[in-house]
């Protein structure tokens, strides 16, 4: 499923546990753009119960946006290519840990 704002392209793909949201900048982003950024609801689009992974190129604060709006969920981590999987920031769940890395296999 895509969303689509005036200045970024999410795309969510649900995996068993998991919701991989990637976004994608369409132009350049201005700190006052966040006042109109719309994410991809968990409620509204039931992945709420899941791992939130965020993956995409984008400054910090989009990325604190982010992490912001998803506090809610289950957990939430970041993807790095680098280590070829996700690492988990934030957890509401005795399942996950903070540091914990998800492997790219397990959400994709």
């Amino acid at each position: 499923m895509e969303f689509l704002n005036d200045f970024i392209k999410f795309s969510v793909k649900n995996k068993d546990k998991f919701a991989l949201i990637e976004f994608e900048l369409i132009k350049e982003i201005e700190p006052s753009d966040l006042g109109n950024l719309n994410p991809p609801d968990p409620v509204k689009e039931g992945f709420s119960s899941k791992v939130i992974i965020l993956s995409g190129r984008g400054p910090i604060w989009l990325y604190g946006c982010l992490i912001h709006f998803y506090h809610p969920t289950k957990a939430i981590a970041i993807y790095d290519p680098r280590l070829n999987g996700a690492v988990i920031i934030e957890t509401h769940s005795k399942d996950f840990k903070i540091g914990q890395l998800i492997k790219k296999e397990e959400f994709l």
